[in-house]
């Protein structure tokens, strides 16, 4: 049944002023997995108002990707894994997009307006690439780099969400694994998920790198020679406390063994 949580989906964490846009949670951990969750807050820097939208709207899953950050924390307490989460809205500006890409800084998102958006000049686009961007992704190239010299990474994890229906079409995955070049990592993950015959696993679905949403992973994995995977859950099994907990206990273990054949 449905309930209220300490951590639901809908809660909007509050940003304070001067907080860094990158959080590190159990930066000690031991795991050999890095996890990342770009879109974990739906938060917008008091300077920015609400860009031109509505509380519903900046709850709905154009400004964060609903209960990923619940299941990351949780993933990271599991595995005893670091976890860097955003605290910035992706209507800021979008961490998993390279910043010269044109919808870095969106003025459409599915069919909504972002009117905050319209019209930026140079200057602003370039504060917000300095103070959302650079300041998040220095912040996780720095904390790799000191884990890979140290031997204490293997692989990289981004924890994202989906919504069921999307510009009117039915998604039915309840769970996609989004992969590049390096399919290891993803194989081992698909190989423990298909144990429970009822999952539909969408493997490079509903995005896949074609779509430039493996920005973060190309930078800090790829780069580096890093194992990578992207995880996106549909966000309506995860829109409270039980539903998070079932899934990251469910990924844990399969993330625990993947991570040992590499």
């Amino acid at each position: 049944m449905e309930h209220a949580s300490r951590r639901a989906a809908d809660a909007r964490p509050a940003v304070q002023v001067g907080e860094p846009v990158a959080r590190i949670d159990n930066a000690q951990g031991a795991s050999p997995i890095l996890l990342i969750c770009e879109h974990a807050s739906n938060t917008l820097p008091s300077r920015y108002g609400t860009l031109g939208l509505s509380p519903s709207e900046l709850e709905s899953h154009i400004a964060w990707d609903p209960g990923a950050l619940a299941v990351a924390q949780d993933l990271s307490r599991l595995l005893d894994a670091p976890l860097i989460h955003a605290t910035v809205s992706r209507l800021v500006l979008d961490l998993n997009r390279d910043p010269s890409a044109p919808d870095s800084i969106t003025t459409l998102s599915e069919r909504t307006t972002i009117t905050g958006n319209l019209d930026l000049g140079p200057e602003e686009r370039a504060l917000r690439v300095r103070e959302v961007y650079d300041a998040f992704h220095d912040a996780v190239d720095a904390f790799t780099e000191a884990r890979r010299a140290a031997g204490q990474v293997s692989a990289v994890v981004s924890v994202h969400s989906f919504t069921p229906v999307y510009r009117d079409v039915q998604r039915p995955w309840e769970i996609g694994l989004i992969f590049d070049r390096d399919e290891r990592f993803a194989r081992s993950v698909e190989s423990g998920l298909r144990q429970d015959p009822a999952l539909t696993i969408g493997m490079n679905q509903p995005y896949s790198p074609a779509d430039r949403v493996f920005h973060t992973l190309e930078r800090h994995a790829e780069r580096r020679g890093l194992a990578s995977l992207m995880i996106e859950i549909r966000n309506d099994l995860i829109r409270t406390e039980d539903g998070q907990a079932s899934w990251s206990k469910r990924l844990a273990p399969l993330l625990r063994e993947g991570a040992r054949t590499l």
